[in-house]
């Protein structure tokens, strides 16, 4: 396979990432999309459509646990310009575009980012928490997913993970986007706040949800290919209805979501590669 230009010299790397960068901006001022601007963290919508806590500190391998506490520092700055965010209909929420660019200047400090095939430090590592936290709130609603990427590798054996390996949203400012679209008649809002111990998140709308969901995993298995390991599932999602039909929830739809393949960056014991989770 043959690999592009950019990955022969850092210099042409990031001339592809400015070029790529100025797309996006031309993008957001020339598409005639309309994106969510209007912040109103004082003013909360009257119905929860799902709420969800992930924990700050997290001991990662072998990693600095320094960055894991200065991600913290990330979080509230990138919080506070996403905080009381209003998606009304027809509207399109843009992580990248609300938040802005990381850098030192604007108080963002060295954290944890996953680049180049590993986990290092990097200006503003860390804020794909936030980002894996809205991701998973959306899936829980009928705004729908435009535009999500997910790491093209598993860095970390799982540590207390509760969310299935695979369901998250990776930023790389600006072209690697969280983009979410709103195609109903009501207004959604985004409540974010990082606690003491926690990163809180809760999607709010105007009217009460009609439905439920169920997001999970599917046919997980660790492989080898080629003497390197992969990680592989599936996700899906029901789609239920709010009230029990007959004793418990019907099921209206299952929509496969995201098949994830990726590799594994740290040793796997040869039990779990036979790991297959139906």
């Amino acid at each position: 396979m043959r690999r592009p230009l950019s990955h022969y010299h850092p210099l042409l790397y990031w001339l592809r990432v400015w070029q790529r960068r100025i797309f996006r901006y031309f993008s957001w001022h020339c598409s005639g999309r309309k994106y969510s601007c209007v912040r109103q963290p004082n003013e909360r919508l009257p119905y929860r459509y799902k709420k969800h806590t992930s924990k700050l500190i997290r001991r990662l391998g072998e990693s600095d646990i320094q960055l894991q506490y200065n991600k913290v520092t990330n979080l509230k700055l990138a919080v506070n310009q996403l905080n009381g965010v209003i998606i009304r209909p027809s509207e399109y929420f843009s992580f990248c575009r609300l938040v802005g660019r990381p850098t030192k200047k604007r108080g963002f400090v060295e954290g944890m980012e996953l680049s180049f095939g590993q986990a290092r430090s990097g200006i503003g590592g860390g804020i794909c928490q936030i980002s894996n936290l809205i991701h998973w709130l959306a899936l829980h609603s009928e705004l729908q997913v435009v535009e999500r990427a997910n790491h093209s590798f598993d860095p970390f054996p799982d540590d207390g993970r509760i969310l299935p390996f695979g369901s998250g949203a990776a930023i790389f400012y600006n072209f690697i986007d969280l983009v979410l679209y709103n195609p109903t008649q009501k207004t959604f809002q985004l409540s974010l706040h990082v606690g003491e111990h926690q990163l809180e998140g809760e999607l709010l709308c105007e009217q009460e949800r009609a439905y439920s969901y169920h997001i999970y995993e599917k046919r997980h298995a660790f492989t080898r290919k080629n003497n390197v390991v992969y990680r592989q599932n599936e996700i899906w999602r029901d789609t239920l209805t709010k009230y029990n039909v007959g004793g418990q929830p019907k099921c209206l739809r299952s929509d496969l979501l995201y098949q994830n393949d990726v590799v594994v960056k740290y040793a796997v014991d040869e039990a779990r590669l036979a790991t297959n989770n139906n």
